[in-house]
């Protein structure tokens, strides 16, 4: 109560200015840093209420004391924050993800520079441009420049005295036209840094310099009849067309602006970045934070924009956001788009921010595969407006040859997987001749009337094989008869007798769901799964009927006798074929004679 009492009177003593505070536990711990306008009122807010998450309601409870740090502004309030998250990482503050292992390009600090991809960033003077989030990009960026430039790629100690010496050849590189062999001195240090001094122009993106430049000396060689050197330059001008053509936006007045893009679920938030630099996207880039309580996604997305800023070294006048935050970002303009090119490139952004959300979906996926299901059966759910999510589905179908031997079978899928030990095989009782829609009629009666009897549960979903007609006789059935209320899906096939839509509701409608749809192949593989029970029985019923319809008709030969005679030969056509004295070894002497005539006296025309 007495800790208490002091909590109470620090946040009464709290200065109404911009700042950042700081919340500690029993042990004395950091648990939240937090940033406010006005420290007051932000503070206060924690301990005048009950809050809507459970979480920030624990965080209260173990706050036991506070500290605070007044600064000049907002933006030095999110700096400030940022370090001190850094620093501790307090349990309730949303965390960083580390971002170390997204690729940079690296110009080292030599005399003849590298230019490489590079993921350890050394501070020994070398240049680090990035990090990129797309591997696409920077190895076409790169592509790019070691087909223009023709700098080095070995990792010779290249200086003016080694080389004077004479230390080092000419390798392969030279030869091919992919290096100029400064390690021989037949290009200076000068001409060399020029590349250098070019390419750094094409990262950051102001390509159009070097356009230019290319075009005017293309244009020069070839007034002076110099046609293949003008052919060499002109092929380092289209490519170098062709980066922009991908990289610049249609209309080039932007000039360093920065275009941030939120995305978030229940768990995380992620924010991306596009740098703008001279009319070109020089820049992607996507942090992800993980949320501890119940942060708002404007301050969330605030502390991204300094975070991000601070990371790729942006001083960009120009911020385009897509909602407003209440922080000012010092000597920076905010915009909100509604239309133009700032809007493009915020709908880019927002693409990519959903594309790196997707992803790392999709990887929790591969660790989680029961949420993979789950997520699958939402799908059907909202694709088949169903009033539930089909945890338990019961498909049906039929199997006969001209109306003999006909069978049906029932397949069960329990969250998405076939549950077999639950399938079921049905012997058409009532139905005389090859009819589908009677015997479809019979054993869904039979089916549910059991599972009612039984009191077990039913299932959330209902699918036949077939069309229209059979969904109907199964609605007649389900609804009709016995009043319930279950919905009853239809997969309709083509004529190559291959699942072709996908039917729901009365009077039945198409789902629209393509053949490459994971949807699609769920009720593809769960057609193929009833096909291939109900086509094992009935093959199973045939072969036995056909195989036991002769020694039915064999006097004295009971049920026992036929067992052990096809547990040991296997097949009718092995018993014909089998000596009388083999036969005798199985069921004795005088009904191995019966057996052994009656089966020969057959062959006989």
């Amino acid at each position: 109560m007495q800790q208490s009492e002091s909590l109470k009177k620090q946040v009464n003593s709290l200065p109404e200015v911009p700042g950042v505070y700081q919340y500690f536990n029993a042990s004395d711990e950091i648990i939240y840093v937090g940033k406010a306008k006005n420290l007051k009122k932000r503070v206060s807010s924690y301990f005048n209420k009950i809050h809507e998450t459970g979480k920030t309601n624990v965080l209260v409870k173990n706050i036991i004391s506070l500290k605070y740090i007044v600064v000049e502004s907002e933006e030095d309030a999110l700096l400030l924050e940022n370090n001190l998250i850094k620093e501790y990482q307090p349990r309730y503050n949303v965390l960083l993800k580390d971002g170390k292992t997204y690729p940079s390009i690296c110009i080292t600090n030599e005399p003849f520079p590298r230019v490489f991809k590079t993921r350890n960033i050394i501070k020994n003077g070398s240049q680090y441009f990035g990090p990129y989030s797309s591997n696409y990009t920077i190895n076409s960026l790169l592509d790019i420049i070691h087909q223009l430039f023709p700098v080095r790629t070995c990792r010779l100690p290249l200086n003016e005295e080694s080389i004077i010496r004479g230390k080092f050849k000419v390798c392969l590189k030279y030869h091919i036209h992919k290096c100029n062999g400064p390690c021989e001195g037949k290009e200076s240090f000068l001409e060399y840094r020029k590349h250098i001094e070019h390419i750094k122009q094409i990262i950051k993106g102001d390509a159009n310099e070097i356009s230019k430049m290319l075009f005017a000396l293309m244009q020069q060689l070839a007034t002076t009849y110099l046609f293949e050197e003008a052919h060499l330059l002109k092929q380092k001008y289209d490519l170098i067309e062709n980066y922009k053509s991908k990289s610049i936006i249609s209309n080039t007045i932007l000039d360093e602006t920065d275009v941030f893009a939120y995305e978030e679920n229940e768990n995380s938030a992620y924010v991306n970045i596009l740098r703008i630099s001279k009319g070109s996207i020089i820049q992607g880039y996507t942090i992800e934070y993980k949320k501890r309580i119940d942060e708002q996604k404007e301050e969330i997305l605030a502390m991204a924009i300094v975070e991000l800023r601070e990371i790729l070294k942006s001083n960009s006048k120009e911020i385009v956001l897509p909602f407003k935050i209440d922080f000012q970002i010092k000597n920076a303009t905010i915009v909100i788009p509604q239309r133009g090119d700032r809007k493009k490139l915020l709908d880019l952004a927002v693409q990519n921010v959903k594309q790196f959300k997707l992803d790392k979906l999709k990887q929790a996926e591969k660790l989680n595969p029961e949420q993979r299901i789950f997520q699958l059966l939402g799908s059907i759910k909202e694709r088949l407006q169903l009033p539930k999510i089909p945890l338990h589905i019961e498909c049906f179908d039929n199997s006969n040859i001209s109306g003999t031997d006909a069978v049906a079978a029932c397949v069960v899928y329990k969250k998405g997987k076939p549950s077999k030990k639950e399938y079921r095989k049905y012997n058409i009782k009532t139905v005389e001749g090859p009819d589908d829609y009677a015997s479809m009629k019979e054993v869904v009666s039979r089916r549910y009337i059991r599972i009612l009897k039984e009191n077990v549960p039913l299932p959330d979903l209902i699918v036949a094989d077939g069309g229209v007609g059979q969904m109907e006789i199964i609605r007649q059935v389900v609804e009709d008869e016995l009043k319930l209320h279950i919905p009853i899906a239809g997969l309709a096939k083509d004529n190559k007798h291959k699942t072709h839509e996908v039917l729901v509701g009365f009077p039945p409608q198409v789902v629209g769901l393509k053949p490459t749809d994971q949807l699609f192949k769920f009720f593809a593989g769960m057609q193929d799964e009833v096909h291939r029970f109900a086509i094992k029985f009935h093959r199973e019923k045939r072969s036995k009927s056909q195989t036991t319809s002769e020694l039915d008709n064999i006097p004295g030969i009971g049920e026992k006798t036929k067992t052990d005679l096809m547990k040991h030969f296997k097949s009718l056509k092995r018993l014909r074929l089998a000596e009388i004295s083999d036969i005798e070894k199985i069921v004795g002497k005088s009904r191995s004679s019966i057996i052994y005539n009656n089966l020969n006296n057959n062959l006989k025309p």
